[in-house]
């Protein structure tokens, strides 16, 4: 069996080079234990932050050893009273294409309610990132208008959806014409800019959104996060749910200083992970996947075949060639 290692701290944007691929003899479970076999893996541009050796609100990953992520796997053999073999759980596993687990903090998903692929992206932590990021910082309401940036990805097109659930105006803001028009077409934004062909992002967003800006879901940061600003109405609301133009930086960015902004509009801006509303996940999970039974919800997936084309689909993360969720088909 295959495992992938994180072999060097990326310097800038991460290389296939940053690495390596090892093989060991398939691991046998023990008692309470599982044999699992990994079915899907997702790659997320957070992931990027745990190459580096630095505190954060997880810990880093360390050097030549395994890399982890969100994963869907399947039991091939087990020795836990809990599951059974032919079960499909999905949790936080190394990258490899077989691991032994006791199973805490997995959960148990069923393949005939929706793909398994989809447990990573809608029905996981990214439809979870989306519905709490604006229910509870965001804290959307009917008739307001919300701008997403990088609304093209995982958690920007579930974003956009619910506000349009709640009633909103939505404005998305993308990297190409394609996804522009699949924001319009496909997923009932009001209104999509291409950031590539935008020389003045404060005109655009006053442009598509002549009534201003309540509530601005962040997933990029820098110039895109300035120009929203300049748009935002008062008492607006900030959800810093991202800032990938910044992650693979070598020096500290500068900026314009926001703090006249927030102080005279009376803007909240606050950032979070979704693992701040664990204990509410079973709530998130319920509502995402009613809307999605009721064909209220789409979701988008970019499904890269083959476990060793695991680390270049995280690195094409960062030149967007995904549209919504990227996920590796082992």
């Amino acid at each position: 069996m295959k495992t992938i290692l994180l072999k060097n701290r990326p310097k800038g944007k991460p290389q296939t080079s940053d690495f390596e691929f090892t093989e060991s003899e398939k691991p046998v479970p023990q008692d309470g234990e599982v044999l699992l076999e990994t079915k899907y893996v997702s790659v997320d541009p957070y992931l990027r932050g745990r190459m580096r050796d630095e505190k954060s609100y997880i810990e880093p990953f360390k050097l030549n050893e395994p890399v982890e992520s969100a994963v869907v796997a399947e039991v091939v053999e087990s020795k836990n009273e809990k599951f059974k073999k032919g079960d499909f759980l999905t949790g936080m596993l190394q990258w490899k294409e077989f691991q032994t687990n006791t199973g805490k903090g997995l959960r148990k998903v069923d393949k005939d309610k929706a793909s398994l692929s989809a447990y990573l992206g809608v029905l996981g932590l990214t439809g979870l990132t989306a519905y709490f990021g604006l229910k509870r910082i965001g804290e959307l309401k009917d008739g307001e208008t919300l701008l997403v940036s990088g609304a093209a990805g995982a958690v920007g097109t579930v974003v956009g959806q619910i506000g349009k659930i709640m009633g909103c105006t939505v404005v998305g803001i993308a990297g190409t014409d394609e996804k522009v028009t699949m924001l319009t077409d496909e997923y009932g934004f009001d209104a999509a800019i291409n950031y590539s062909k935008t020389d003045d992002m404060t005109a655009a967003i006053k442009k598509a959104a002549p009534d201003g800006i309540d509530v601005y879901f962040d997933n990029v940061g820098s110039y895109t996060l300035d120009a929203a600003m300049n748009n935002i109405n008062r008492f607006g609301r900030v959800v810093n749910c991202g800032a990938i133009s910044l992650y693979n930086e070598t020096e500290q960015p500068t900026g314009p200083r926001l703090e006249t902004t927030i102080v005279k509009k009376s803007i909240k801006m606050q950032g979070f992970i979704v693992r701040n509303f664990e204990e509410d996940f079973q709530e998130g999970i319920q509502q995402l996947g009613s809307w999605l039974q009721e064909g209220k919800l789409k979701h988008e997936e970019t499904i890269v075949d083959g476990f060793e084309k695991i680390p270049q689909a995280f690195i094409d993360l960062f030149d967007g060639k995904n549209k919504g969720k990227m996920v590796v088909k082992v």
